[in-house]
C-alpha cells in the first residue's frame, strides 16, 4: 500500500508514520509537511533515511502541490495536517481557515480526482463542544466553541458532504486529548514538563478545573490503523482513552513523577470561551473494529515524562525559539 500522511512532521503525525513504518514494513509513505512552527523534522530524524519514506516540502493549501503529489498515485491519504492551538485560534483564526478547511477541501477535491480508496480525515473531540454530563456519540450535534474547533468541525463536514455527492471514501476519526513524545511544548503536559526541569512555575488556567480525557498518542494512532485498514467509508468512529482528568490533576501528577513540590504552580487568567468538559463515546470503534487502548495512564504519564527528560534538547530549541516571544504572551501571571 501507498499513503500520502500530511502533518506529518506534527506530534501526532510523526508518531503515526514511525509506527506505520514498524508495523506495516512493506507500505510505502510519502509525509507532506509545510514545516510551521510546529511541524519539525528532527521528529523523524531516526526513520528519515528508511526505505519506505520519503518526505516532500509543501502545503495542503496549495492546490498545484497537492495534485502534482497525487498524481503518482496512492492508495489512501491520513490528513493530519491542521493548525490546532485553540489559543492561537483566538489570537488570530485566519491561518485555521487557510489550513484546516481550504486545506481539507483540496485534499478531497484530489482523493476524488485521483481514485483514492480510502481517506481519513483525523478531526478531534472538540468538535462537539462542551458537556457536563455523559459522553458524545458519533450521533451528538457539533457545537464547537472556538475558531479552532469550529474550522476542524466545517472540515468534517466537508468531507461527509464529499462522501454524499461524490462518493468520495472518507472516514472520520474524533480523538481525546493525546500526550507523548514529541509533543509542540505550548501544550499543557510538555509545557508542565519542561518547565519544571528548567526551574520555573506551571501556568494553569483558571481554577484548573476543567475535564479532558486523555490518550497515550500511541494508542491513538493504533485506532487510525485500526480505521485506515478496517473502517468503513461515510462512517465517524470516536476514539477515547477513558482517563478523564481536570487540569489540576494532570499537574499535580507531573509534579509528583518529576519530585517536585505541589505548589510549583500559579493560576492565569482563563481561555477566552474555554470549554469545561470533553468526554466522548468509542464504544462505536470497540464493538465494529476491535480496538482498545493498550496503555496504562499512570504508566504511560511515566514514559511520558522520562522521554521529555532524556530529550531535552529537542524542547529546548523549541523553546529557545519563536515560540518563546508566544510563550511569553499567552502564560503571564495573572
Amino acid at each position: 500500500m501507498k499513503i500520502l500522511v500530511t502533518g506529518g512532521a506534527g506530534f501526532i503525525g510523526s508518531n503515526f508514520i514511525r509506527l506505520i513504518l514498524n508495523r506495516r514494513p512493506g507500505w510505502d509513505l510519502v509525509n507532506l509537511d509545510c514545516l510551521t512552527y510546529c511541524g519539525n523534522l528532527e521528529n523523524l530524524k531516526d526513520i528519515e533515511k528508511h526505505k519506505g519514506y520519503r518526505f516532500a516540502h509543501g502545503d495542503i493549501a496549495d492546490r498545484v502541490t497537492v495534485d502534482t503529489l497525487l498524481s503518482e498515485g496512492f492508495d489512501a491519504i491520513v490528513n493530519f495536517a491542521a493548525e490546532s492551538h485553540v489559543d492561537r485560534s483566538i489570537l488570530d483564526a485566519s491561518p485555521f481557515i487557510r489550513t484546516n478547511i481550504e486545506g481539507t477541501l483540496i485534499l478531497l477535491e484530489g482523493a476524488q480526482k485521483y481514485g483514492i480508496k480510502k481517506y481519513v480525515q483525523v478531526s478531534t473531540d472538540e468538535v462537539y463542544g462542551s458537556i457536563e454530563n455523559g459522553s458524545f456519540t458519533e450521533l451528538s450535534n457539533l457545537a464547537p466553541g472556538s475558531p479552532y474547533s469550529a474550522s476542524k468541525a466545517s472540515a468534517d463536514l466537508l468531507a461527509l458532504a464529499y462522501w454524499n455527492t461524490h462518493k468520495t471514501p472518507v472516514v472520520i476519526t474524533r480523538c481525546t486529548n493525546n500526550y507523548g513524545p514529541y509533543q509542540f511544548p505550548e501544550k499543557l503536559i510538555p509545557l508542565a514538563i519542561s518547565n519544571v526541569i528548567e526551574g520555573k512555575s506551571i501556568p494553569v488556567y483558571g481554577d484548573g478545573l476543567n475535564v479532558r480525557d486523555w490518550i497515550y498518542v500511541e494508542d491513538h494512532c493504533n485506532a487510525i490503523l485500526s480505521v485506515l485498514e478496517n473502517g468503513k467509508v461515510g462512517e465517524i468512529y470516536n476514539i477515547a482513552g477513558s482517563s478523564e482528568k481536570t487540569n489540576l490533576e494532570i499537574v499535580h501528577t507531573l509534579l509528583e513523577l518529576l519530585g517536585k513540590k505541589q505548589d510549583m504552580m500559579h493560576f492565569v487568567a482563563d481561555r477566552p470561551g474555554h470549554d469545561w468538559r470533553y468526554s466522548l463515546d468509542d464504544k462505536k470503534i470497540r464493538r465494529e473494529l476491535g480496538w482498545a487502548p493498550s496503555y496504562d495512564f499512570n504508566r504511560a504519564m511515566e514514559m511520558t515524562v522520562d522521554w521529555y527528560k532524556q530529550n531535552d534538547s529537542w524542547w529546548r530549541r523549541i523553546k529557545s525559539g519563536e515560540y518563546s516571544k508566544y510563550y511569553e504572551r499567552m502564560y503571564h501571571h495573572r
